[in-house]
């Protein structure tokens, strides 16, 4: 049935390209901008909105979007870190934002939650090349507006993929460089048909080797849309979605692999009874589908009332495959993989020895299917803004493992399953906003939100755990604040939000987690080109990341009692000359946990306050952008990232090193080029310095009640996700 209603809706001829960056000034071409716009303008922050965000568009993403995820074009904005576990940008990269990673940070696409209802990351190895099929974002930092989803615990990230074009065209798009990287996109758009539909769509290939050894994607995608609009209405149908086989690099290496061969990776290693090392396995992948359909409609009813309307369906399915080597289990691993028992296989007597455990392969799959009904009602005068929505959406997924091969086994059929759990959540939330004018200079903002979700798992955990989930919130989220008129340009903000959060399944997998909750406080100055922004914000029961991962490489969190975020922000635009323009922005903030407790060699103390993991004091970014002609762009292009501690103890061996790294980026786009309408070259060089850097990596303690009787002892460990060195990508895009 899922099958045949993705190809049912497949051969649909599906969307278009948005409106040009030079709009024309008519009333029809103004209205199809709004009626584009109001799907996600509900959720998103307006300039006389009292919060810190930024906004991102098409031309802001192109010069370097030659096949690097969506995080990585997202470095060189404020209070953002980003990572690779590849080392080049392809393949699975994250996102932090203020310190919170990518779990809480909420991503919607065009208004739908796009995080994982139960783990609540955002995975963007399944929407590979997505950035080509991006019209513009906005950056939310903080607790921001109520939005579609998840809290924002650190941020949200909300995108509008590409609209209505008027022109006809077909582009085609290559790229190459470092780690035999090839990406190859073909987009192609209509034009109006008969003046109300258009169609429009991208399909996109990607192959890279990865930085880390082995570390290859080999990744396909899709966007394909339609629509019919007049002047006043608008409907959509959209799908889109990704395949992504990439060899699993998620295990990092320690500091003596680090300083030998910092590209090592140890995914799939075999090994002999002796722990002689033997061989990789050829197919340590992981492998997964997904595919999203959404259907839209937005209205305008009159120049002040608007609504829409937003339908969708995701279908994810994959697994990822392990040889599991019993040797290394069994001396360094200790997962029980081999184990016989874990496995729910018998042991086998075999000449007076009894084996209970073997070499095996396995395969841990998901499939799920995420379901989400979005509505809005938006008023807008000169006197007030109010918009009024809701999201109604089910989640369903299945979880389970199915051995594929064994060096020995009992007696089992073909593709044995080992466990099997299922997850349901469900959650009904409605807002309200108003932004009113209090007085020429003043505008008063008030946002209520109500969330409530039921989330239940239960079933067989990998190892033959029972688990059982039954869970249920009711969260109320209220944020208002002010915005003064200080002069033209320039106006000074203030707000406080609160936000509450439920726990994520790995947070179930591994305790007994409570809700999380926020106080954030913003107090900022904003003019044309510049802007300022202090934050304060205090949680309570935060579930901070401990620095250690579980087996498929997935942050786990534990609740900490108090903790606050405190830091300041400034972001701006400078036209230094008619030629040269620079964008720098700096984030400085002060990251603690309270009173932290931690048991060393087995007595509990109280640490006093420690450095929340993951949450360096300083970030900065620095664009500087040149026109050596009309034709031709180079911009140079700097990060820095302070250092941070992967641990919430403050231990020396979890601290990650500061790091600074400089792109340059050039762009060529001749006029009047023989045979196309329109081709760009562009060269990305990135790291040019070719530092050798971490961006990630992962930390863990244990005690040690073995080596010497009677005595604990406690032992830290800490592995690295080293980020390429010098490389490079050279695209052409040619639009015929």
């Amino acid at each position: 049935m899922k099958n045949t209603l993705l190809i049912l809706f497949s051969i649909i001829p599906l969307f278009c390209r948005f409106y040009s960056q030079e709009k024309e000034k008519d009333s029809l071409n103004f209205q199809l901008i709004s009626l584009e716009e109001i799907n996600v303008t509900a959720i998103r922050a307006l300039k006389e909105q009292p919060f810190s965000f930024s906004n991102i568009d098409k031309s802001n993403l192109e010069p370097r979007n030659l096949g690097q995820d969506l995080p990585i074009l997202l470095n060189f904005l404020p209070s953002v870190v980003t990572y690779s576990d590849a080392g080049a940008g392809i393949g699975y990269t994250g996102i932090r934002v203020r310190g919170s990673d990518a779990t809480r940070v909420n991503v919607t696409i065009n208004g739908i939650p796009y995080n994982d209802s139960e783990s609540q990351g955002t995975f963007w190895v399944n929407l590979p090349d997505f950035s080509s099929s991006v019209e513009n974002i906005q950056l939310q930092r903080g607790v921001g507006t109520s939005t579609n989803g998840s809290a924002a615990f650190g941020a949200s990230l909300n995108i509008l993929t590409d609209g209505i074009s008027k022109e006809k065209f077909i582009e085609i798009s290559t790229s190459l460089g470092s780690f035999s990287t090839l990406k190859n996109t073909l987009r192609f758009s209509t034009g109006g048909i008969n003046d109300n539909f258009q169609i429009s769509g991208r399909f996109s290939k990607i192959v890279s080797d990865g930085y880390i050894e082995r570390a290859s994607s080999d990744l396909t995608s899709y966007f394909l849309q339609t629509s019919f609009s007049n002047k006043n209405t608008l409907f959509k149908a959209l799908l889109f979605g990704g395949h992504e086989i990439t060899y699993q690099s998620w295990y990092g290496v320690d500091s003596e692999i680090l300083n030998k061969n910092r590209r090592y990776n140890p995914a799939g290693e075999i090994y002999d009874e002796n722990g002689d090392f033997q061989d990789f396995y050829y197919n340590q992948v992981d492998n997964y589908k997904q595919d999203h359909l959404q259907f839209h409609w937005n209205q305008i009813y009159n120049n002040k009332l608007s609504s829409s309307l937003g339908l969708n369906y995701t279908y994810g399915r994959g697994y990822y495959e392990e040889f599991n080597d019993k040797w290394y289990d069994e001396n360094y691993a200790f997962s029980g993989m081999t184990s016989f028992s874990n496995l729910g296989l018998d042991s086998i007597s075999f000449e007076n020895q009894v084996i209970s455990g073997a070499d095996n392969v396995t395969r841990k799959w998901l499939d799920n299917d995420y379901y989400v009904l979005t509505g809005n009602l938006q008023y807008n005068s000169q006197i007030v803004k109010m918009a009024f929505g809701f999201l109604a959406s089910n989640y369903d997924g299945d979880h389970f493992g199915k051995l594929r091969w064994s060096r020995f086994s009992s007696q089992v059929n073909p593709n044995h399953e080992f466990y099997r759990n299922k997850g349901e959540k469900n959650e009904f939330s409605i807002y309200s906003k108003f932004t009113s004018k209090i007085s020429p200079k003043l505008t008063g903002f008030l946002d209520l939100q109500i969330r409530n979700i039921n989330y239940k798992v239960d079933g067989v955990l990998n190892g033959l755990v029972p688990i059982n989930v039954s869970d249920n919130f009711a969260f109320f989220n209220p944020k208002a604040g002010m915005t003064y008129r200080v002069k033209d340009n320039t106006d000074l903000y203030l707000s406080f939000a609160k936000s509450h959060r439920e726990p994520n399944r790995t947070d179930y997998e591994n305790g007994n987690p409570l809700p999380e909750k926020l106080n954030n406080f913003e107090l900022g100055l904003r003019k044309r080109n510049w802007s300022l922004n202090l934050y304060y914000m205090r949680y309570k029961d935060q579930l901070v990341l401990t620095g250690e991962i579980d087996e498929v490489g997935s942050p786990i969190r534990q609740n900490v009692g108090d903790s606050y975020r405190l830091g300041v922000e400034f972001e701006s635009s400078f036209n230094i000359s008619n030629k040269i323009s620079w964008n720098p922005n700096l984030s400085f903030s002060e990251n603690k946990n309270i009173d932290f407790y931690f048991k060393r060699d087995g007595i509990l103390n109280n640490i006093g306050n420690t450095n929340i993991s993951f949450s360096p004091n300083i970030i900065a970014a620095s664009a500087v952008q040149y026109e050596l002609s009309e034709k031709t762009l180079i911009s140079v292009l700097t990060k820095y990232v302070g250092e941070q501690y992967m641990g919430n103890i403050d231990s020396k061996n979890s601290k990650l090193n500061a790091y600074s790294t400089t792109d340059i980026n050039l762009v060529f786009q001749p006029n009047n080029f023989p045979f196309f309408k329109d081709i760009r070259l562009t060269i990305l060089f990135n790291n040019i310095f070719g530092l050798k850097y971490v961006s990630n990596g992962y930390f863990y303690t244990f005690d040690d009640d073995y080596s010497v009787p009677g005595i604990i002892k406690t032992i830290e460990g800490a592995g690295y996700y080293p980020q390429a060195e010098r490389n490079f990508l050279i695209g052409i895009s040619t639009r015929f």
